[in-house]
């Protein structure tokens, strides 16, 4: 079976986190490995009516936020890497600077050099240079920054149509195709809706 590490840190968005393990859980054929940081706690009940316990119970196995220990901080122990959903600053800059003084960045720092994947849903906004300047030391480590921006092209008609549809497109970056991704062309409208007609010009 293979392994894939979710990180829920605490920047808004822990629904993306939360819908990665509900999907994944579905597929069947993942198993899931969950760090949820105190601050992560924190916004779930902040934003969603889930409980702490509920979203572990999710996961297939859990750790501690501090357990530097834990069997994910080897790079022996082999996974198909770590999506970090949503990603806080914090845990960017500790991710572009190595700082591994907790188990999301050695987590995810151990996927980097054993040249696995790291998929940061990285939820900030608007942005100053100190921010663009980690995603881009966090990029030359090797991890993918994918803010969550929403694709319109796939009709969404609720907020979970739009949280659904990234947390397929960054599952694909690990060659999950959860089939919950309305594509483009496969499933986009055959026809482009009419431009209105001309306005006429007074005369």
């Amino acid at each position: 079976m293979r392994r894939l590490i979710v990180a829920i840190t605490g920047a808004s968005g822990v629904i993306y986190g939360i819908r990665t393990l509900e999907v994944l859980r579905d597929i069947g054929d993942i198993e899931t490995h969950l760090i949820l940081t105190p601050s992560g706690a924190r916004t779930l009940i902040e934003e969603t009516d889930y409980t702490v316990e509920r979203v572990r119970k999710l996961a297939d196995q859990q750790y501690n936020y501090k357990d530097i220990g834990a069997s994910i901080s080897s790079g022996s122990y082999k996974t198909e890497g770590m999506l970090v959903a949503p990603c806080s600053v914090k845990s960017l800059s500790g991710i572009a600077h190595c700082y591994n003084d907790e188990l999301v960045v050695r987590a995810a720092d151990v996927c980097l050099k054993e040249r696995r994947r790291v998929v940061l849903l990285f939820r900030e906004t608007p942005l100053h240079a100190g921010h663009i300047a980690l995603m881009e030391e966090a990029t030359r480590n090797g991890a993918i920054v994918m803010p969550p921006v929403p694709a319109f092209y796939s009709r969404p008609r609720t907020v979970a149509d739009i949280v659904t549809q990234t947390v397929g497109r960054a599952l694909d970056l690990f060659g999950i195709d959860a089939k919950v991704v309305k594509r483009w062309t496969e499933s986009a409208p055959a026809v482009a809706p009419e431009e209105p007609p001309p306005a006429k010009q007074k005369r």
